[in-house]
């Protein structure tokens, strides 16, 4: 009796699924086909199209706010606070190629930094990197920055900015002074960039002695 009422089940769910699979009326058959289970259908699944890279921005969460600049070697902190320059390796080796500026401030026991680079050598006129952020901590030869870098190259992106961003690591060694970004490939084109920031010794300015007046 069990396996009567079995056999009449199975009958009916093939019957159900050869209902659902039958086209409405109207609709042109497929020739028969050697696929298996079933033919391919008659037109491929619409896709969303891709969002355009234009108007890039740095995707760095809201929550994780910087408020204190942590200093864990304060002669690292003194070398540091004098990086006034930037230099960029995929142009530093042309002929013409200059360095750029960037500026680290001091708002309280906040550090930022920001500053850019355009590159002026034959043929790359109009690519520059950037830097912007703050400092979350300086320790013996690491810097740590949690902002962005970006690079615009011409030939890559079609220029348009393809950009690291989050925690970003400056090291330096030895009696270097420079401090090159770790994290320093380019997202888009996979370049290692050489983004480093350069110790400028700053200027003394020497008193001007005063004039004696004129009787």
């Amino acid at each position: 009796m069990n396996r009567f009422f079995s056999s009449i089940a199975i009958a009916l769910l093939f019957a159900a699924q050869a209902s659902a699979q039958a086209p409405p009326a109207g609709t042109p058959t497929q020739p028969p086909s050697s696929y298996y289970p079933a033919p391919p259908p008659q037109q491929a699944p619409t896709v969303q199209q891709g969002v355009p890279t234009t108007g890039l921005s740095s995707p760095l969460p809201g929550t994780q706010k910087v408020d204190r600049t942590e200093i864990a070697a304060e002669t690292e902190a003194q070398l540091f606070a004098d990086a006034r320059k930037i230099v960029w390796g995929r142009y530093a080796k042309i002929k013409g190629a200059k360095s750029g500026d960037v500026a680290v401030t001091r708002q309280g026991n906040l550090w930022t930094i920001k500053g850019r680079i355009d590159s002026v050598a034959p043929g790359t006129e109009g690519d520059w990197a950037s830097i912007d952020g703050v400092v979350e901590r300086i320790s013996a030869g690491v810097v740590q920055i949690r902002g962005e870098v970006a690079f615009r190259v011409a030939k890559v992106e079609k220029g348009t900015p393809c950009k690291v961003a989050g925690t970003l690591t400056f090291r330096r060694s030895g009696k270097s002074q420079v401090w090159r970004l770790a994290e320093g490939d380019n997202p888009c084109d996979g370049t290692r960039e050489a983004f480093d920031l350069v110790y400028e010794k700053p200027v003394e300015k020497k008193p001007v002695p005063t004039q004696p007046k004129r009787g």
